[in-house]
């Protein structure tokens, strides 16, 4: 990944030296196990203890003559340690040592992930609750629909990041396993019960039916747990991205004193972080669909899924966390213009309380049809340029049926956003707290 779109919590688990810091960490816990099943002597487990580093350098170097990376990483922890390095890697195969790590390493992303989506909820949970009673027009299709509040937008926004973070707790439990079952995970060298305890101290469970890997299928549903994820994100940034049309205009990214957003064209403020997600949100689905082909593989395993893995879970995870943070960073900086949204949903003037009318005929004994008549018809005078509740008001079907009052309440918007605060309410009844 590059730097552009790499964080420290995630370089801190990802990065090369992290990653061997797991092998050794991995390799170690072996080796207790052998010493506590006698075989290890303890006095070259403790030589294995104290002695056991390597560095980058020299595991590059032996790699140019094992064209193996684990095996050049055991070398140089056996040339550290001396002849109690000989015990190092005993009994195991790499993949032992391998997916344990990456079973650590998997398992803690996910922890850092779903710290920063708390995060993101408590910003929008935020908004949600600040503009509850902030009315704008809701759009179907582009169109303008009805009134909506923007508080009951940031509410299905949370609705939706509470759904991911529930699927990532759940993955991040369906990832924490490990194996040390040997070369076709058979048990032919440690014993089940080493295996289990070994793992334990790891903070893993042992992967019940092993072959030399752990099976991928579990990778693959937690790449796509985060690629939801990361339509989630998706779908924010692309109504920002929207709101902040020239023409709309109801939210803003904040602009930095300074901030270029044309070369070309200085009056610009472009929703580039929005599209930043948006861009990035697409490689989490290619990652995905890559992880799902990993599924399969030949036999006991073959190398298919080792070269993909090496991209895709460190960018992955990556760009998850990235993309949490620069939403969280948009929502806390955004600009909201309530005039904005007003003088928007005044645009069409009434015609968007269209189906106040027709329910409220239907009610009085109209058949749906008729009442869907009489609605439609004083709404096309409406797109010609006349004033909708005018036109109702003077409908001769209208003046048969309802009072001067009942065509007041159709035209209320204080009645028709009275349930928007419902939806935040009912997203955190329904809230699941890991």
């Amino acid at each position: 990944m590059i730097d552009r779109y790499t964080t420290p919590a995630m370089n801190a688990i990802w990065s090369r030296q992290a990653k061997y810091e797991r092998w050794k960490e991995v390799e170690v816990a072996i080796c207790e196990g052998w010493a506590e099943e006698k075989v290890i002597p303890i006095e070259d487990l403790v030589e294995i203890q104290q002695k056991s580093t390597f560095t980058l350098d020299r595991c590059d170097e032996l790699e140019k003559e094992t064209r193996h990376d684990l095996v050049a990483f055991v070398r140089n922890l056996e040339e550290n340690v001396g002849p109690a390095g000989r015990w190092i890697h005993f009994g195991v195969t790499s993949y032992d040592v391998i997916d344990t790590a990456l079973g650590m390493m998997l398992r803690d992303s996910c922890d850092v992930l779903l710290d920063s989506a708390r995060a993101l909820r408590e910003v929008i949970e935020d908004l949600a609750e600040k503009h509850e009673d902030l009315a704008e027009i809701g759009r179907t299709h582009g169109i303008h629909a009805e009134p909506i509040t923007f508080g009951f937008k940031c509410a299905n926004w949370l609705a939706e990041l509470d759904r991911n973070i529930s699927r990532i707790a759940a993955a991040k439990t369906d990832i924490s396993y490990g194996k040390i079952s040997g070369a076709v995970g058979i048990h032919a060298i440690v014993e089940p019960e080493m295996e289990t305890r070994v793992l334990s101290k790891l903070g893993l469970k042992s992967e019940p039916a092993s072959t030399q890997i752990v099976n991928r299928d579990k990778h693959a549903h937690l790449l796509n747990c985060l690629a939801l994820m990361g339509a989630g994100l998706e779908r924010i940034a692309t109504e920002l991205r929207n709101l902040q049309r020239t023409e709309i205009l109801e939210v803003q990214e904040a602009f930095a004193a300074g901030q270029t957003g044309s070369s070309a064209m200085p009056h610009k403020r472009n929703p580039w972080n929005s599209e930043t997600v948006c861009g990035l949100a697409r490689l989490l689905r290619a990652n995905a669909h890559a992880m799902l082909e990993s599924v399969s593989t030949w036999h006991e395993r073959d190398l298919t899924n080792s070269s993909l893995e090496r991209v895709i879970f460190p960018d992955s995870f990556h760009l998850a966390d990235f993309m949490l943070k620069r939403i969280t960073t948009i929502l806390r900086g955004l600009v909201v213009f309530p005039e904005n949204m007003k003088a928007n949903l005044r645009k069409m003037g009434d015609l968007v309380f269209s189906e106040h009318l027709m329910v409220t005929l239907v009610g009085k004994g109209l058949s749906r049809a008729a009442a869907y008549k009489v609605a439609q018809r004083n709404a096309a005078m409406a797109w010609e340029g006349h004033d909708f509740k005018t036109c109702v008001e003077n409908d001769p079907d209208v003046k048969a049926n309802l009072s001067k009052e009942e065509v007041a309440h159709i035209f209320s918007l204080d009645h028709h956003l009275r349930n928007a605060g419902h939806t935040l309410k009912a997203v955190r009844a329904a809230r699941v707290v890991e």
